[in-house]
């Protein structure tokens, strides 16, 4: 199984960027695909996952500048970051999961596949 992560890099206060994560050696379309974000110096957190169905979830801290999407036919899923922020810098890590429960979507630890991450950096 291989996730990866690419579309991360520097932009400034209020950009754009949208980071792509492709998935092979696993039956795509069953997956709950999550990405996670860890800066420096801090404990890796939940950003955003879409389940098999196209339900979506956000952090409270990207809820309505975030979108999570999902491309099946492609074994990709995107995050559109919109609105970005200092505080947004991280590197940015997509994971997969297919019999994660609802009560753990937002756990790291509950992700069985990860992909290598990649860097966001929002300069102010």
């Amino acid at each position: 199984v291989q996730l990866q992560a690419s579309g991360g890099g520097l932009v400034q206060a209020g950009g754009s960027l949208r980071l792509s994560c492709v998935a092979s050696g696993l039956t795509f379309s069953r997956q709950t695909i999550a990405w996670f974000r860890q800066a420096p110096g801090k404990e890796r957190e939940f950003v955003a996952a879409i389940r098999w169905n196209g339900n979506t979830y956000y952090a409270d801290s990207v809820k309505g500048r975030f979108t999570i999407s999902r491309d099946n036919s492609k074994n990709t899923v995107y995050l559109l970051m919109n609105s970005l922020r200092p505080e947004d810098t991280a590197v940015y890590y997509c994971s997969a999961d297919p019999s994660i429960i609802l009560s753990s979507l937002r756990v790291s630890h509950s992700y069985e596949y990860w992909g290598q991450g990649t860097q966001v950096t929002v300069s102010s």
